[in-house]
């Protein structure tokens, strides 16, 4: 491919242009007079242009013009004397080694330190004139070196954060070269089959860790990200970061959660006493002896909620979807569905897991297990039923939404349901009315979910509401516990044993106090100009798109305009909330002003789960804060669309190797995070972001006429995909299922390739070619960006359930799909039409 490109271009790798070239002295001296007037010269314009010497210039230039005894003698006294001077003139610093081998003090003073250089440690100098004459004074000299350590150090400061850009740009180009090296297998035809062309290697040599039933690019960078948190969570807090009582207590939930010790000597004591005072108790631990009359269905419910656990219904505050400027109360179906819907897909050996781990956990907590068998018969028949209803229900009855009011709530969902949000509103302190508007989701699921309860007994329910409670504090629990889970979701991911403790312990302080991680985080790691470079290519990808909706064929004049209008009113959040950048941390101690904990895990764990449901209730009356970040955490390696907002998020955490760098070819960073953006800038404009105006509002505001052309045109999608089979399980991928995101990645790669091309037109030889891919041209290394940020490699069981439940069409797919429709990839790697990579019958919607 471009043979005429296979010379490498070492212009920015050349290693010599990271050094000092030759010393600049005359190869002979013709006496020592002129030798060190010379120097004088040299030494001054190098110093003035650049304040670093490295040691073999130096020892040339002394070697050259210092040989004489005469000079040599003179120079012994001379470093005598300034040592003695700069000890009395800076009196807390260490010795320099001013040695008569390395440093002609006749002519000047020089620093010494060591910078770290593609693994080697090299010595660098600092020179400054001082002597320009015999009869220079103490005091004379004095005042130079005070003035000239204040100019070394100012100097020294710019002089390492130049060497730093430079350096970054090597090692990140170097990264990104061995990442894409190890990935590529040349013995597979790019037109053929792209994916296994960028992934093909790196497929081979990935290993599945036991802890994970998933390897890949992004689950790499996961990975990574995990250790940091962890590393940040345990280690003491950096002078970069001001005190904080938020990222105090942060700290002090980590210590608990992987202070294991104490969670097996306090074992299941505070669990079990809530449950048997606060939640009634659990019948299949009491046998017999449990009395069904002191079931209550809506206390239950309402306890449980109070702990952020949302059995069957979740209820959300949100914003309200036809009205942006506002909050509203939101309810829709909990994973219980879903969960059962796994375990029946999974079928016999997963259901037999799940038995398992039921009897296997009871009776760990109890010594009469003479109901367990009969308890966990009744339990699976209850969710066999919520599975068969489920089933029977249409796609379109689980997007279905309705809205109504809290005093109608209970015409809905058949049990007290009104009543139950008014209670649990006023537990935190908020008072629901009637007439407060109620988001409903599924309602027709939500119905049946609530007919099926009404024919459970007492039993039934107490035991499969406390069940559900358990199974979700499990990873809690002690350690008998946690194993009894492993082996569960060993059966239904994949995964052989469980990660390790304080990976478990980060994850879950990231998730439950996730801004004071994100502070630490960001100190640390996230350098500030990445904002402004991601910032510059939204911008671009957004004017590409622009172009593609004014370019569309099947669009009326009037949605064009409407859809430019939102496009440009897209807000693009980047990295983080920005009062996080601020030294101030009274807002951040505000926010988590209640977040305070002890040394003992679970007390934790359960305060947590409370000030999570009081958070989120209490929003319901906070008026929209536009900066506020909702629905994606700044340390979340992805990106989302939010609809409600008409904006789209791209946490600090994605901004890395191998998806972007600052550092990295513009090409790689277009073909990773340029990818992203264009996908996410997309999704506002799909199946169901044409729902949504560009205020985030709720309206339909495509013409009938528009509508129609977009409906045959996404037909187009759904066969191409429905066509694929995911061979590893020998199972094809459902169209319909995930059209919304195939369309958005096949709009995603034309807008980022576009607006590549865009760049590069203006920043011409600005991009340099990579050692080792230098066959590769620019355009085709975009490509090959974009294949391996989506090398993936999953288990049997993740696959499986993957095809089921994700909206995203396989890693595979991701990248034929749209590179096969798309003609600048043909033109790119000289495909023809009807190649496996390259389809005759191309779709495309932008």
């Amino acid at each position: 491919m471009d043979s005429d490109l296979e010379e490498i271009d070492d212009e920015i790798f050349d290693n010599s242009d990271l050094r000092m070239d030759r010393p600049p002295f005359p190869d002979q001296c013709p006496s020592e007079i002129v030798g060190i007037e010379s120097m004088y010269v040299c030494f001054g314009q190098r110093y003035d242009a650049c304040p670093v010497f490295f040691a073999s210039s130096l020892q040339t230039a002394c070697k050259e013009a210092f040989s004489s005894a005469i000079i040599t003698e003179v120079r012994f006294d001379d470093y005598r004397k300034l040592m003695e001077i700069w000890q009395e003139v800076f009196p807390s610093e260490g010795p320099v080694d001013f040695s008569k081998e390395k440093c002609p003090m006749l002519i000047g003073v020089m620093r010494f330190c060591e910078e770290e250089n593609e693994e080697l440690f090299i010595n660098e100098y600092q020179l400054k004139t001082l002597f320009q004459n015999a009869t220079i004074t103490l005091e004379e000299l004095k005042n130079e070196l005070v003035i000239f350590k204040e100019e070394c150090d100012k100097n020294e400061r710019i002089r390492l954060k130049t060497l730093a850009i430079c350096v970054q740009v090597h090692i990140a180009s170097k990264q990104v070269t061995n990442y894409l090296l190890e990935s590529i297998d040349e013995t597979i035809d790019p037109c053929e089959n792209f994916y296994e062309f960028s992934c093909g290697k790196w497929i081979k040599n990935a290993r599945i860790s036991s802890e994970s039933n998933k390897q890949s690019s992004i689950t790499q960078i996961e990975n990574d990200l995990e250790h940091t948190l962890a590393d940040l969570l345990s280690s003491s807090p950096s002078h970069r970061t001001k005190k904080s009582k938020a990222i105090t207590n942060a700290r002090r939930l980590y210590s608990s959660c992987i202070d294991e010790d104490t969670i097996e000597m306090e074992d299941v004591d505070v669990i079990m006493s809530m449950i048997n005072k606060e939640f009634g108790g659990w019948p299949v631990l009491q046998g017999s002896d449990w009395d069904e009359s002191t079931f209550d269905f809506d206390r239950l419910m309402l306890k449980l909620s109070q702990y952020n656990n949302y059995i069957f219904y979740i209820v959300k505050t949100d914003v309200d979807e036809k009205n942006s400027s506002v909050r509203s109360i939101h309810i829709r179906p909990s994973k219980l569905v879903l969960d059962n819907l796994i375990l029946y897909v999974n079928g016999i050996k997963a259901m037999s897991a799940y038995r398992r781990f039921f009897v296997y956990f009871t009776m760990a907590l109890t010594d009469d297990s003479s109901t367990i068998s009969k308890d966990l018969i009744t339990l699976l028949d209850f969710e066999m039923d919520l599975v068969k209803y489920t089933l029977l229900l249409d796609k379109l009855d689980l997007r279905e939404t309705v809205r109504t009011t809290v005093g109608n709530l209970s015409n809905i969902i058949s049990f007290d349901s009104s009543n139950y949000i008014r209670r649990l509103y006023l537990l935190a302190n908020i008072s629901v009315i009637d007439t407060d508007t109620i988001i409903v989701t599924a309602p027709k699921l939500l119905h049946g979910i609530s007919s099926i309860i009404d024919r459970q007994s007492p039993r039934t329910m107490q035991n499969y509401m406390i069940w559900r409670f358990m199974m979700d504090q499990a990873r809690h629990m002690p350690k008998r516990f946690r194993n009894m889970l492993q082996q569960y979701t060993h059966v239904l991911s994949g995964t052989s044993t469980e990660e390790s403790r304080t990976i478990t312990c980060a994850n879950y302080v990231n998730t439950m106090m996730n801004l004071p991680v994100t502070k630490l985080y960001i100190e640390e790691y996230f350098h500030k100009d990445a904002r402004k470079e991601t910032t510059e290519m939204i911008n671009n990808i957004r004017n590409i798109f622009i172009t593609m909706v004014n370019q569309s064929t099947w669009m009326d004049s009037k949605s064009k305009i409407i859809a430019i209008k939102k496009a440009r009113a897209i807000k693009a959040k980047l990295g983080y909330p920005d009062y996080l950048e601020s030294d101030n941390m009274m807002k951040l101690d505000k926010d988590y002003a209640e977040y305070n904990f002890n040394l003992s895990y679970m007390p934790n764990v359960l305060s947590v789960m409370q000030l999570h449901s009081k958070a989120s209730l209490q929003m319901l009356r906070y008026p929209i804060d536009s900066e506020e970040w909702s629905d994606i955490l700044p340390t979340t390696v992805n990106a989302i669309h939010r609809l409600l907002g008409n904006e789209i998020l791209f946490p600090a955490a994605i901004l890395q190797t191998p998806v972007f760098d600052k550092d990295a070819p513009k090409y790689l960073n277009y073909g990773g995070i340029g990818f992203f953006m264009g996908h996410e800038i997309a999704h506002g404009f799909g199946d169901e972001g044409k729902e949504y105006d560009m205020n985030g509002n709720k309206v339909s505001w495509w013409s009938k006429a528009t509508v129609n052309a977009f409906d045959i045109r996404k037909k187009c999608f759904i066969e191409q995909y429905d066509d694929y089979t995911l061979t590893q399980v020998n199972h094809s991928i459902n169209g319909e299922q995930t059209l919304d995101e195939n369309i958005a990645d096949d709009a995603a790669l034309r807008q980022a390739f576009f607006a590549y091309q865009q760049w590069a037109k203006t920043h011409k030889n600005v991009d340099k070619k990579l050692p080792g891919l230098s066959k590769y041209s620019t355009e085709q290394m975009f490509f090959l960006s974009f294949g391996h940020t989506w090398c993936t490699k999953m288990t049997d069981a993740a696959a499986s359930t993957y095809l089921l439940l994700d909206k995203h069409s396989p890693a595979q797919f991701r990248i034929n799909g749209p590179t096969s429709n798309f003609v600048e990839f043909n033109r790119v790697f000289g495909c023809k039409a009807g190649q496996g990579n390259s389809r005759v019958k191309k779709c495309n919607i932008w």
